[in-house]
């Protein structure tokens, strides 16, 4: 039995045929699909990407976030850095600006309180902004081992996590299981509300441990030294679910 093989010219004519009907079929498409295609595109939201200069003092990240926050207040949002070209950018290394350390509330992402993008931040969250060692050494992390020049602690308003803490310290009926630790971590400040005394205990409460948390990690053993020489700033911020501003309480670069 003879077998057919095609001669070069013949494979190129085949290949030609397989080449237009390609280019045929792509045409086809592109006519059916253009109006969506061209709608998709004039919806898009432009993306910024690497758009800004790293931010290497803690004013200057702070400023960085800050602006941003005036942008989710307004809704004049950029979405910076959020694209293909940025996420291979980051592939193999990553220097955030910021670290913060906020509550696992639903509504307050740190990364769109803040209009931030991809690389941007170190997050951590904790019920109350609770901390421990695996914690505090997660929040260390990008001062101690790569210059990140800004902590912050960003507690909000109505906390869930302070509420039952402060409820379950008020009666003396711990939480069930672990929940009881963030009722324990969140002593001090319960403590110093009720010294104190307030006529709403609960945001009280909440900026007490803010405080607290962040005047602990400037007094870190690790953080302390990069603190006292302007390297690194720890900010005591607050959070509004009902108008989306960040409130600084203390801690704030002034350089």
């Amino acid at each position: 039995m003879s077998v057919f093989r095609p001669t070069w010219v013949e494979k190129i004519q085949v290949m030609d045929g397989m080449g237009r009907r390609t280019l045929l079929a792509g045409a086809a498409s592109l006519a059916l699909g253009g109006c969506a295609a061209t709608e998709t595109t004039l919806r898009a939201v432009p993306v910024a990407t690497a758009s800004q200069a790293y931010p290497d003092t803690p004013k200057a990240a702070f400023d960085r976030l800050m602006t941003g926050n005036r942008r989710w207040i307004t809704g004049a949002l950029q979405h910076p850095d959020r694209d293909p070209t940025r996420r291979e950018l980051l592939a193999t290394k990553q220097k955030p600006y910021g670290v913060v350390l906020s509550c696992i509330d639903s509504r307050v992402p740190p990364e769109l309180v803040f209009d931030t993008g991809l690389g941007d931040l170190f997050v951590m969250r904790t019920g109350g902004q609770a901390i421990g060692p695996v914690v505090t050494g997660s929040v260390e992390y990008g001062p101690l081992t790569g210059g990140t020049p800004l902590i912050v602690v960003l507690g909000h308003q109505r906390c869930g996590a302070v509420e039952a803490a402060y409820q379950a310290l008020k009666d003396g009926k711990p939480l069930p299981g672990n929940l009881q630790a963030i009722v324990e971590a969140l002593r001090p400040a319960y403590e110093q509300t009720t010294r104190e005394g307030s006529a709403d205990p609960i945001e009280a409460m909440t900026k007490h441990q803010v405080m607290l948390t962040a005047d602990a990690l400037r007094g870190n053993g690790g953080l302390e030294p990069l603190v006292g020489e302007s390297k690194l700033a720890v900010v005591a911020a607050y959070y509004s679910l009902d108008t989306g501003q960040v409130e600084v309480l203390n801690g704030a670069p002034v350089s």
